[in-house]
């Protein structure tokens, strides 16, 4: 099974919030989640809040193999999480 490790989008209309999860490659942007492994939310001022991350999990996801989306990738990049593309 092929798996990424994308957002799914929350929130209402002009508020976006997202939760990143890892989801099998063949499932639709808000299908369900093998895992959820993070929230992200742009709208928050506070930068330490704006993003929550399971940094062991998510390390644990690519080292079998997933495969983050561009802006998923932008996210673990900015905040640290090392991965090969």
């Amino acid at each position: 099974m092929a798996v990424r490790i994308r957002m799914k989008r929350f929130g209402r209309k002009n508020r976006p919030y997202y939760r990143i999860g890892a989801f099998d490659a063949h499932e639709e942007r808000d299908g369900s989640v093998i895992e959820n492994l993070g929230t992200y939310d742009p709208m928050e001022k506070n930068v330490e809040k704006q993003v929550v991350l399971k940094k062991e999990r998510i390390e644990y996801w690519l080292s079998v193999g997933a495969k983050p989306t561009e802006s998923v990738a932008s996210v673990l990049k900015k905040f640290g999480i090392a991965f090969k593309k």
